[in-house]
């Protein structure tokens, strides 16, 4: 068939597909305290639909990843069998799952042997009361937990995804970074995006990427990674102890830090996205959504799905859901779903 090309010369071989738009947490940069009106059964993808688009973007159109996203995909009861029954038709493809980590270590063993490879678990502090400040939620020891049973369960890499929020975590940076650093996590700081569901965000409340390096230079030196980065969000530094030899030391880890931002890399962006409801997006910030869902759900044959998904992605705005603005310009507007209605 082809790739999935756009105008400006990049091709998205990188699936996210998210499998629901429910939570069990309530992060205040995320959601209100109440939720959101959540879709229902019948307007959310089922597993069979879910494991065709993907089929489709593997065969078709080149998808080499597919990462299966939320919400919180572990509140779907389906997930070992979407995930089982995409490794049995590509044993090779690479998987994974972005999750917050509750209920995962009771079903990290089955997800597994199912054909998962990696996890990205969300978590923004280990204390317990900035935990609860920030989800509305006492369920730390049930993250850890999970954590835990991931490793028992032989996955690497683990990545910890946490987003900085002024006056309540941004003192705690180089504390996480020590204990992920001595559980062999892969740490990656996210600068808060423009994604809240309360459309609370401001560009003065945000934690740069520059002051996320800062605050961790209290406790450690950071050396840009020698591997070349290509379309990963994260730009990754090596990490030593401060006021020692980079030259002459070997590096504690690595952390990344994701500056959506202040330090984009839309240029090299090859991910496409499909929403829980079936909705193509070809940007995290799009304004513009082609529906997947009708198609799947009439006699439309694999090729003609993948025709719709070509041209939704041909169009995809050229950065941050325009083709000439910035996240932190006035003309920037956020678009209405919020990340757990788009998908990570």
């Amino acid at each position: 068939m082809g790739l999935l090309e756009d105008r400006h010369g990049r091709v998205a071989n990188d699936l996210r597909l998210s499998l629901i738009d429910k939570c069990n947490l309530r992060c205040t940069y995320c959601m209100p305290a109440e939720g959101l009106d959540w879709l229902t059964k019948n307007q959310t993808l089922t597993a069979d639909e879910a494991v065709r688009i993907a089929d489709i973007g593997v065969r078709l159109l080149g998808i080499r990843e597919v990462r299966f996203t939320g919400g919180e995909p572990l509140v779907r009861r389906d997930l070992e069998h979407i995930i089982g029954s995409l490794h049995e038709a590509h044993p090779v493809l690479p998987m994974s799952i972005t999750t917050n980590g509750i209920g995962l270590e009771k079903r990290i063993d089955g997800l597994v042997a199912a054909g998962l490879q990696r996890i990205n678990v969300s978590l923004d502090t280990i204390c317990p009361e900035t935990f609860a400040e920030i989800t509305r939620r006492r369920r730390l020891p049930q993250v850890l937990q999970g954590l835990e049973g991931a490793k028992a369960a032989g996955l690497h890499l683990v990545k910890i995804n946490a987003v900085r929020m002024r006056g309540i975590n941004d003192d705690q940076a180089a504390e996480l970074l020590e204990w992920c650093l001595e559980q062999d996590f892969q740490l990656r700081f996210i600068e808060q995006m423009p994604l809240d569901a309360d459309h609370g965000w401001t560009r003065e409340g945000m934690i740069t990427a520059e002051e996320m390096r800062e605050l961790l230079s209290v406790k450690y030196n950071l050396a840009p990674h020698d591997e070349p980065r290509g379309s990963a969000p994260a730009q990754l530094w090596d990490v030593f102890p401060a006021g020692s030899d980079h030259a002459a030391t070997t590096p504690l880890g690595q952390v990344g830090i994701i500056a959506s931002v202040t330090e984009p890399f839309c240029q090299a962006c090859s991910r496409t996205r499909i929403t829980a409801d079936g909705k193509i997006r070809s940007c995290l910030f799009s304004h513009q959504e082609t529906d997947l869902l009708t198609a799947l759900r009439s006699d439309a044959t694999d090729q003609q799905i993948a025709e719709i998904w070509q041209d939704a992605m041909w169009i995809k705005p050229k950065a941050h859901g325009h083709d000439a603005v910035g996240l932190d310009t006035p003309e920037f507007v956020q678009p209405e779903r919020s990340m757990s209605a788009i998908g990570g």
